[in-house]
């Protein structure tokens, strides 16, 4: 007793001496909690974040954190900060290796101690739990508004898990937590620009102006770009596809400064007849300073020696062009895409979707948002295209055949009775996620995916033409934002909603989802701007969609599901599609490994900028993989035994060989012949040093 006695006066003593107790320990922790719903409940009411965190900051007075005495609301700040830093966990972006590290607790108290030795040690296990209560209240405050910071739109979306976050069967659970959070997915605005209160192209325009020869050390500050004189006249150009002059004329007039409107004749069919009548002939290029047609690239040279072209730039600065000169394309202009056929029953399906009850319902113990009953399918189509109920189930498959609707667990393709089922812009990932639906379900009859696939390799050659550099390494993304060539592009994909991929021969799939998947990371930065970090990177590659026949496709789907026939991306654990996804028999019936050669995310460590045509794509995908490998994809150092590789080659190792000397012997054949010998026989005898470059993801502008 007397030992018992003893000590309990040493904890109480040592308590008093640190000053500190369980209770204040306890009042920590409650008034941390009380600080925590007040910003939660805030957060749920949608207040805005710089309100709340006045809020916040105007009670905190009450809330303060006590281990030895009161601290005022600035070193609260900066330990919010600083637990913001240390506690923040790694992001993963399926692409860059991530650098998890795991913290393990070791106890150093041994088993046999005494009491008296464990009733010691109580003060400092008290002072340990304080500082335990007020870490990690600080750190779970600083979740709260890091959480708050981020935009309304993600507010709405769930974070993606990487590269391989892309399989509709996760669709519906998604939704149904979304639901039960109060984060329903919103409805598509039908302008995509409007669903963005900023810029896109700020981030383009910053990552513009810290270009610098980075690479050498040199200063990165750059001197800003002179802005091309404003004009009041007007000069027009015009180009066609492929031709070497038409190029050299657009490098002249950015070498010299001076802003001017593309005519692409092979663009625009009805511009020819008008060149024609204009100058008497078709012939390209041609230049025009209001209504007077200068020439080409000879005849700008020699009004540049002679000094007339400065006289006719400052004529340009003050008169305005007469009735007489050409006018720029008008949107639209020439554009088959904007006529069609207007498909039957995507009228039945309008009209049906008007009349019969779209609402939320349970199923299966879940909830499912925007649905229907097949019976009340059945009852409408019976009533309405006077048929006999076989009939109309009959009718009701062929309508979910082509993509109109389906059922919320992909169970079957149509039936009576209480099955749910959802038409096709009411799924909450089309309309939140997707960018060629913005304004509902196409209305024309599906053109043959061919033939759509043919029209957007024609718009994409057009715009790396005139978009792009000479290399094709670096783009014009504020050129190719406000050319008709884009606008028409937009126009296009809308009708890729209901197509079939099925029986699409491999050269012509192998095409289209190059070309489109480089196109749509184009679309991607325009949209949402360049992403800075690898978080904005995962939602790129796993949140900006397409609808392509029926179904959801992001990059990383693309990539990784349709190209690599449905391989795991870089260090993630699942497919992106599941064994029962559709979208498994869209994917390559073999893989290509020389679509790495391809593929363009905006980067500037990525291969050019290229578009790509069905009948000679494997020739066309050996000279990319000759371009990039050659081009600094595959550096080797014969003095010191060294291959400097691209880090893709090891991201994707396994598309090219078993081990590391399978994958340089596989791109050593892309090499220079020279090359390639030395290189093959320093792998055959074991003695190459193989070194990964870094990857640069600075946007290739």
């Amino acid at each position: 007793m007397e030992k018992e006695d003893s000590i309990e006066k040493k904890v109480i003593d040592s308590a008093a001496a640190e000053k500190v107790d369980l209770d204040t320990i306890n009042l920590q922790a409650e008034n941390h909690n009380e600080l925590l719903d007040k910003i939660e409940s805030l957060y749920i009411d949608n207040e805005d974040p710089k309100l709340i965190h006045e809020e916040v900051n105007g009670e905190s007075g009450s809330h303060e954190i006590q281990n030895v005495g009161s601290e005022n609301q600035d070193e609260m700040s900066r330990s919010m900060e600083k637990a913001y830093e240390e506690e923040q966990e790694p992001v993963f972006d399926g692409t860059e290796i991530p650098g998890v590290e795991t913290t393990r607790t070791s106890s150093t108290s041994s088993l046999d101690l005494d009491s008296e030795a464990q009733g010691s040690a109580w003060p400092e296990k008290a002072v340990a739990l304080g500082k335990i209560v007020k870490d990690k209240s600080v750190v779970a405050v600083s979740n709260v508004f890091r959480r708050l910071s981020g935009s309304k739109d993600e507010e709405t979306q769930n974070v993606p898990d990487g590269e391989g976050k892309d399989d509709d069967s996760n669709d519906s659970s998604k939704e149904e937590e979304d639901k039960k959070t109060g984060n329903e997915p919103k409805e598509a605005s039908k302008n995509p620009l409007e669903r963005f209160g900023w810029n896109p192209l700020a981030m383009i325009k910053r990552d513009l102006s810290m270009q610098g020869n980075v690479e050498q050390g040199e200063d990165n500050s750059v001197e800003s770009p002179v802005p091309p004189p404003s004009m009041k006249g007007r000069i027009l150009l015009y180009t066609r596809l492929g031709c070497l002059e038409s190029k050299d004329v657009r490098l002249y007039l950015q070498a010299k400064n001076l802003r001017y409107v593309e005519i692409n004749i092979d663009v625009y069919p009805s511009r020819k007849l008008e060149l024609e009548k204009l100058t008497g002939s078709s012939a390209v290029p041609k230049v025009f300073f209001n209504e007077v047609s200068v020439g080409g690239l000879a005849e700008l040279k020699a009004m540049d020696e002679g000094g007339s072209l400065d006289e006719k730039i400052k004529e340009l600065i003050s008169e305005e062009p007469s009735s007489e000169a050409p006018l720029p394309p008008l949107s639209g202009e020439d554009d088959v895409s904007c006529s069609g056929t207007v498909d039957e029953q995507a009228t039945i399906v309008k009209k049906m979707k008007e009349t019969i009850s779209v609402k939320d319902r349970f199923y299966k113990m879940r909830r499912f948002t925007n649905c229907f009953l097949g019976s009340e399918a059945v009852d409408f189509l019976s009533e309405d295209q006077y048929m006999e109920r076989k009939e109309a189930i009959e009718f009701g498959q062929q309508l979910a055949k082509k993509y109109f609707f389906r059922h919320v667990l992909d169970e079957n393709i149509f039936e009576d009775g209480n099955h749910l089922y959802r038409f096709l812009d009411h799924d909450p990932i089309v309309s939140s996620q997707c960018y060629n639906i913005t304004k509902g379900i196409s209305d024309v009859k599906p053109k043959p995916v061919i033939e759509i696939a043919s029209r957007l390799r024609f718009l994409s050659f057009a715009m790396f033409e005139a978009y792009t550099s000479e290399d094709r390494k670096h783009v014009d993304y504020r050129s190719i934002h406000r050319s008709e060539e884009f606008a028409r592009y937009l126009r296009v994909v809308e009708e890729l909603q209901r197509v079939e991929l099925q029986d699409l021969p491999r050269e012509e799939k192998l095409a289209f989802f190059i070309n489109l998947h480089n196109m749509m990371a184009i679309h991607a930065i325009l949209l949402w701007g360049y992403p800075s970090g690898a978080m904005e990177r995962r939602k790129m590659l796993g949140d900006f969609k397409y609808v392509v026949g029926g179904y959801t496709y992001s990059l990383s789907a693309i990539q990784n599901g349709i190209l690599r026939c449905n391989q795991r991306p870089p260090y993630n654990i699942t497919k992106p599609f599941g064994g029962k996804d559709p979208r498994s028999k869209v994917a390559l019936p073999y893989l290509e490994p020389l679509i790495h050669f391809t593929l363009v995310c905006g980067t500037r460590s990525g291969p050019a900028l290229r578009c790509y045509s069905p009948g000679n794509i494997d020739k066309e995908l050996m000279e990319a993989a000759r371009n990039f490998l050659r081009n600094g994809g595959l550096i080797f150092d014969p003095a010191t035994k060294t291959a400097y590789v691209s880090i893709i080659l090891k991201w994707f190792s396994v598309d090219f060989g078993k081990n590391e000397g399978e994958v340089v012997k596989h791109a050593a054949n892309y090499l220079e012949p020279e090359k390639s010998e030395e290189l093959l026989e320093l792998v055959a005898i074991n003695q190459l040093k193989v070194t990964y470059q870094p990857y640069d993801w600075g946007l290739n502008c």
